[in-house]
């Protein structure tokens, strides 16, 4: 691209707008991860976003090229969308850690490519873009954006067209059409009808793209369609279409691009310029990115900076290498003759790498279609057991068995004696599914080794731990896709539908991938000096969350199905009285109308207008004004009944296995950097329990008949592991005699002796407490409390004076972290902080967690711990152990052996940190007892 003059936007000119998210994202997951070897920062998804600038300036020259161009970045934080609906969004995962610190440094290349770089607070880059469009549109001028993103298309027109820059397609008025049935003009009607999953956009029940488009082009647009909904046939559709009206239309202002912003810039601002050689040389430089800044520096005709060589982050970097990923062919074994082969040579080698393949992903109800196997690198086979006949482009294809598999029941019965036998070490990549779909079969898998935890117990923090991550950072190579296999979406097929010769391929290299990757990761737990945090923290703990799993808690779908009606009924009557106090009938899921009646109607003082002229309704705001109003009051009530229904009440019966009556969590080892579990499928873990209505729903989780459930819960563990940490002699003290911690701490603080402590003094004294731990700022507090934060303040300062150890344990561990890119709890874990030494908006969030780490990794180790005892320990008694929630076990008991459970995993969960770590402080367990979960908690 060639630098132009100083003209006015107008005729002849042609803006490039590139979205900038869609360029991280594509950078990110294009490009193994990457550390700068000096400090360990993060820089994949950055290198991959300077070879895409790169590739973008030398593609643009010649008499179609820009005379202006932007990177348009999306603002972290919450949009005006977010007033308008405040679950806008709300499904959207967090970005991935290791992209976190990142995103600022994207910003840093793009201005180091001398490109303009824009993000506007409170906006989505879609509607930066789109002003910018339409401006240039205006002015006589043609625009470019360059994205994919199928929310700009409602723009494409009158010299507007896109560019699909991966796929280098460009997309016009045809593009469009072709995509949802309509032209660009009447995008907006059909995606407020088909709504938008990823974004959280509500839309109409029932009604997809290809009926949203059918609808529109009958009626002419959605207005029409609305107001003469009456005519619709369908009686389902029509129903859907006059009840949900309101929610329609506010699907349509969420979709619809903001075209009028007031930007602080103008088209002229955007004109190309040619890189400053120095300032990229200089941003290459400090990111250690050799091969690009010297293939550009050529490009500039300049002299490419020297990075000197850094010592090695301890990183995945660190891999010794891999063997070369040489494959001649991999064996299809259908007979017994040939497997037995297989069995002989692990036998003779003593170790074994195995991976299944089933019908879907849910191993409590999936069914074993092959199994693969490997014990030398490139040497490997797979056995299909229960593939089908027909095309795999058939979604149905024939219930009769494919030609060239072996029998299911004798394959597994041949198998059986070598996944038990204690001399061969059987390597998995996730053994715990693998060994619950054997289980299933009869066989338990033991002993085992796993390269996924090795992974994350060598590199948490660092990058994730799935096989496609770890084949293409370790072993150069990337694995077959499976989605190339089953397809996506509503097309997809299952796995005993692929051909034979494609399964070969795919089962086979995984087996290959994961033996190769048990050569690598094995010796490197040593040198890593994490060996014994795989061996007593994360290995065996498969067997015992694999029989956790299996097990499942039993809950009462009649219980949900009581309280979901309950929930609607209250709901009910919640918007009838908020219908009463505002006068008038409205919608109470519409944030606008609730604005409205807030600061309009009632005239409550503290309001605020987004952007586009609506009054603000998120949480915070309600919250602020139920102190003096109960309109905002039950607006929060009716709110958190909506969430609790659908998260939980409703989506809970769906998860019930229909063979057990029970549901079978599964929970990820890998879920958090610092060893604490996640819950999935559903997810028990964030069951609320502050509210009477949250605590109800604990009620569904039952103890089958004769049989309580008992819970026992760690109290306060974490401050007492603060306490061990920092070294606090009264915390200490106050724990050994068995004080009341928060009344301690309160008396310490506010001088007010034990005796005449009052509650609210408590209180404030035990959220500080916890609050420390987690870095609360002085405006947290505040909320938390109801406090001006000039009180929150000098709490806070004042705690820091009582407590002095703390303040010392927060900069002595911070300092640690920087200069080690990781923390330590007390067992050992490595947790991984590559971001620590970030600058910008993101320093602070990972100063914090490095400050927490420590304390909750601790915990999370301590429990793992007692899990780990936990079955030798109560065998023999009529006993299960359920659930895991953060510092709590929950079990299924006889109730005659209630008493005597209590007792024995008491003992274990008390002395989990023994003998490894002798604390100075007693941990202490409380316990519950009860029918269900609610009456044990």
């Amino acid at each position: 691209m060639a630098e132009t003059g100083e003209a006015k936007f107008g005729k002849g000119c042609h803006l490039h707008l590139i979205d900038g998210s869609a360029f991280i994202f594509r950078a990110y997951h294009a490009l193994p991860p990457l550390t700068r070897k000096s400090d360990g920062l993060p820089i994949g998804a950055v290198a991959g976003f300077c070879n895409m600038l790169q590739r973008y300036v030398e593609g643009n020259t010649g008499p179609d090229a820009p005379t202006h161009v932007a990177v348009i970045f999306d603002y972290s934080g919450k949009s005006f969308r977010n007033d308008m609906y405040d679950q806008y969004k709300a499904n959207r995962p967090p970005a991935p850690e290791d992209l976190v610190p990142q995103f600022p440094l994207t910003r840093d290349a793009t201005r180091a490519f001398n490109i303009a770089c824009k993000e506007i607070e409170g906006f989505e880059a879609d509607d930066i873009i789109a002003t910018l469009a339409c401006q240039a549109r205006d002015a006589g001028g043609r625009c470019t954006i360059i994205s994919s993103d199928k929310d700009l298309m409602q723009l494409v027109g009158d010299g507007v067209e896109m560019l699909d820059a991966m796929k280098n397609k460009r997309i016009d008025r045809d593009g469009v059409h072709e995509k949802f049935g309509v032209g660009p003009e009447r995008v907006v009607d059909v995606q407020a009808l088909a709504g938008d999953s990823v974004d959280n956009v509500p839309g109409a029940p029932g009604i997809g793209i290809k009926t949203a488009a059918l609808l529109i082009n009958e009626f002419g647009d959605l207005e029409t369609l609305l107001d003469r909904a009456e005519e619709i046939k369908q009686p389902k559709r029509r129903q859907t279409l006059i009840e949900k009206r309101d929610q329609i239309e506010l699907s349509k202002r969420l979709v619809q691009l903001d075209c009028e912003m007031e930007l602080d810039f103008t088209l002229e601002s955007l004109e190309v310029q040619d890189p400053v050689s120095e300032k990229l040389m200089e941003f290459l430089a400090e990111m250690e990115m050799r091969t690009l800044s010297k293939r550009i520096a050529a490009q500039l005709g300049v002299e490419a900076p020297v990075i000197a060589e850094a010592p090695k982050a301890d990183t995945a970097a660190d891999a010794p290498e891999a063997i070369p990923f040489e494959v001649d062919k991999y064996q299809h074994v259908d007979s017994a003759a040939e497997l037995e082969a297989w069995i002989a040579k692990a036998h003779k080698r003593g170790w074994i790498a195995v991976d299944t393949e089933t019908t879907g992903l849910d191993d409590m109800q999936v069914d074993l279609v092959g199994i693969s196997l490997c014990v030398e690198a490139g040497d490997a086979c797979y056995i299909p057991l229960a593939h089908k006949k027909g095309d795999a482009d058939d979604l149905f294809g024939s219930d009769d068995l494919a030609d060239g598999q072996m029998n299911l029941e004798e394959a597994v019965s041949m198998l059986k004696p070598l996944l038990e036998d204690p001399a061969v070490m059987k390597i998995f990549q996730n053994a715990k599914y693998d060994c619950k779909i054997f289980k299933r079969y009869g066989v338990s898998v033991a002993p085992i080794d796993d390269t996924m935890l090795m992974s994350y117990a060598m590199n948490a923090g660092v990058h994730n731990h799935g096989m496609d991550t770890l084949s293409e950072t370790y072993l150069s190579h990337k694995p077959i896709s499976i989605k190339s296999l089953l397809g996506t979406g509503k097309s997809a097929i299952t796995f005993d539908k692929v051909p034979l010769e494609d399964a070969v391929k795919y089962a086979a290299e995984d087996a290959d991938i994961t033996l190769r990757l048990w050569q690598l990761l094995k010796p490197q737990l040593h040198q890593k000096k994490v060996t014994t945090v795989y061996e007593t923290l994360e290995r065996p703990l498969v067997p015992v969350l694999s029989e956790m799993e299996m097990h499942g808690v039993l809950v009462d779908r009649d219980a949900l199905s009581r309280m979901s009606n309950s929930f609607a009924q209250k709901m009910a009557q919640y918007e009838a009285e908020l219908h009463e106090i505002a006068g008038k009938s409205f919608n109470v899921q519409s944030p606008a109308q609730v604005g409205q009646i807030l600061f309009e109607d009632l005239e409550l003082e503290g309001g605020k207008k987004t952007k586009t002229g609506q009054w603000s309704t998120p949480a915070d705001v309600l919250e602020d004004l139920a102190a003096e109003h109960d309109f905002p009051r039950r607006v929060l009530d009716y709110r958190q009944l909506q969430k609790l229904k659908s998260t939980y009440t409703d989506a809970l019966q769906d998860h019930i296995n229909p063979d057990t009556g029970r549901v079978h969590t599964s929970y990820s080892q890998i879920g958090a950097n610092t060893g604490r579990f996640s819950s999935n499928d559903p997810n028990l873990q964030n069951i609320p329990v502050r509210t009477e209505e949250g605590r109800r729903i604990r009620e569904a989780f039952v103890a089958a008949p004769g049989n309580k459930l008992i819970a026992l819960d760690y109290s306060q563990i974490e401050l007492r592991i603060l306490a061990h940490i920092a070294g606090i002699d009264a915390l200490k003290q106050a724990f050994k005699d068995g004080h009341d911690i928060h009344a301690m701490t309160a008396s310490e603080m506010f001088d007010v002796p034990l005796d005449e402590m009052t509650p609210d003094v408590r209180r404030q004294a035990k959220a500080i407490n916890f609050g420390v731990i987690y870095g609360i700022s002085a405006f947290g507090l505040a909320r938390n409390l109801h406090i001006p934060r000039s009180d929150a303040q000098a709490f806070i300062t004042r705690y820091f004076e009582r407590f002095p150890g703390i303040r010392t344990y927060m900069d002595d561990t911070k300092a640690f972290a920087k200069e080690n890119l990781y923390v330590q709890t007390l067992f050992g874990r490595k947790i991984n902080m590559p971001q620590i030494n970030a600058k910008g908006p993101h320093a602070g969030f990972a100063a914090r967690a490095a400050i927490n780490a420590p304390i909750q990794g601790t915990a999370a180790d301590i429990i793992r711990r007692a899990m780990i005892r936990m079955p030798s320990a109560i065998k023999g008694l009529p006993a299960k152990m359920l659930l895991q929630v953060h510092d709590e076990l929950i079990f299924e008991v006889a109730e005659d052996a209630v008493d005597d459970t209590i007792a024995v995993a008491r003992d274990v969960m008390q002395g989990a940190a023994d003998p490894a770590v002798k604390l100075d402080v007693p941990l202490v367990v409380d316990a519950g007892i009860g029918d269900n979960w609610s009456e044990a908690h």
